[in-house]
């Protein structure tokens, strides 16, 4: 199991992981957010489930770090919760690694024989220090229809409201139909257009 905090110690976690990020222009917006504000997020969506529960006490993963640290960078943008709620289904988790400087474990689609031929990674000889968010991290992924979405590199500045994406849906299409009428699917396991 990956490592796992309690929720004082994902508020510490958290306060060392921004700790290197610009402070918020809003002067509302607290910088390091306390154990009453993580569980605020969680009630309105913005934080997964409690990755496990020891006794009565929740303990939370890397992803729930990921989550609060993009959730912090958002907002020293200007970004309200309510933006960050819109934009939240769009992100998947190495999205959501890259905003948050956070890695997260990727779920690998090694079949079992492809196991065996893979030569295992070399153990580094340091520890690796977790990347530094960069302002084109930020990436706003739109579902345009079933296996076709588009993704866009945002800038610090950048701001996409509900009705951008509305406008993009209806920019793109003609290229749906168009690709419906083809009859073009992509074949998730194979990766292959036929």
């Amino acid at each position: 199991m990956d490592e796992t905090w309690t929720i004082n110690e994902l508020v510490e976690e958290v306060a060392r992981r921004i700790a290197a990020l610009p402070a918020p222009k809003n002067g509302q917006v607290r910088a390091v957010p306390d154990d009453r504000t993580i569980r605020y997020y969680a009630t309105i969506g913005l934080l997964d489930r409690p990755t496990a529960m020891r006794g009565r006490t929740a303990l939370y993963g890397r992803k729930h770090v990921a989550q609060v640290v993009a959730i912090k960078r958002l907002q020293t943008t200007g970004k309200s919760l309510a933006e960050i709620q819109a934009l939240w289904p769009t992100l998947d988790d190495a999205t959501l690694s890259r905003m948050a400087g956070v890695e997260l474990a990727t779920k690998s689609r090694t079949t079992r024989k492809d196991f065996w031929k893979a030569a295992p990674a070399p153990a580094p000889s340091r520890p690796v220090p977790p990347p530094v968010p960069q302002a084109s991290d930020a990436e706003l992924r739109v579902e345009l229809a079933p296996n076709v979405s588009l993704s866009i590199a945002l800038s610090d500045d950048a701001a996409i409201s509900m009705a951008d994406v509305a406008a993009i849906r209806a920019a793109a299409a003609p290229l749906i139909a168009e690709l419906a009428r083809r009859r073009i699917a992509m074949h998730a396991d194979e990766g292959e257009i036929v």
